[in-house]
């Protein structure tokens, strides 16, 4: 018994260890910050919204809960199974017309293709933006939209900043084609 217990326990340290090195650690946001990004989404019923690196799914389930079609990736074990319960959760609670579709997968984003996608969400480490950058800038459609917390994306200039006093900055960038 303690075998397996200490083998879970390896595991999901490991699995924080790893998103650490790849893309970034586990930080969830806070209720007002995820209240301010998805008012920059500004979901339209229908839309394809991702989120790389989604820990619990709170920007999913929001955008979800507006109509958007919600895809999210994360390699840390502990939040991805934070996200799925709020995946199954949601599911069971609401009438499925009034609400768009949210999708967790336990997987790395590196590896997704994002030609359909309407707009990304990155709550990702200033070193792995410029690797960012150039796949969005390969598999984005023109049009699409890119919302980056904390960090800007260097290169890009954002449409809008979100500075809202005593919360971390929000930038928007919208993507102009090939």
């Amino acid at each position: 018994m303690w075998i397996f217990f200490y083998g879970l326990l390896l595991l999901g340290v490991g699995s924080f260890a790893y998103a650490s090195l790849r893309a970034a650690p586990w930080v969830p946001l806070r209720r007002q910050d995820v209240k301010r990004a998805v008012a920059l989404i500004a979901v339209k019923p229908g839309m394809i919204v991702y989120d790389f690196g989604c820990g619990d799914g709170r920007i999913l389930a929001a955008a979800a809960q507006q109509g958007a079609i919600a895809r999210g990736y994360e390699i840390s074990l502990f939040p991805y199974l934070l996200a799925r319960f709020r995946q199954i959760a949601r599911s069971v609670r609401s009438d499925k017309s009034a609400y768009g579709s949210m999708d967790v997968r336990l997987r790395d984003f590196w590896f997704c293709n994002l030609r359909d996608a309407d707009v990304v969400f990155l709550f990702l480490m200033p070193k792995v933006l410029p690797k960012m950058r150039a796949k969005l800038e390969a598999e984005l459609k023109a049009g699409s939209r890119v919302i980056s917390y904390v960090w800007p994306i260097e290169g890009w200039t954002p449409s809008i900043v979100d500075e809202s006093e005593g919360y971390p900055k929000l930038f928007v960038y919208n993507r102009q084609g090939p």
